[in-house]
């Protein structure tokens, strides 16, 4: 996977991901790993940078929820009402964007 590609769609992603409900990190690497066949294989490193950013950015909400195995308590991300309108918002640029591509290469 190109990583550039992965930069320019992070945020929709995540924002997809967290679309049905709330997830913790952990559990947003799996869903996304499993819905994609493995492609996307996100990194703690660069995962929890981005849902803080989202958070911050009033796009995610968070809340502490059930304590994992180590018996600390697992914090929860999800879609706020802003979260959401940016959510359909980056989907239908998605759309024009790779409609474009395709339009472009003939495909």
């Amino acid at each position: 996977m190109n990583p550039d590609l992965l930069r320019g769609n992070l945020d929709l992603i995540l924002l997809s991901l967290l679309e049905q409900r709330p997830l913790y990190g952990f559990a947003i690497i799996q869903e996304a790993k499993e819905k994609t066949g493995g492609y996307f294989d996100f990194r703690e490193g660069s995962l929890y940078p981005a849902l803080h950013r989202l958070e911050v950015s009033g796009l995610l909400g968070a809340q502490f929820g059930e304590a994992g195995r180590n018996g600390k308590p697992r914090k929860y991300y999800a879609l706020t009402d802003a979260g959401r309108e940016v959510l359909k918002a980056k989907r239908a640029e998605f759309q024009t964007f790779t409609g474009a591509v395709q339009r472009l290469s003939g495909s």
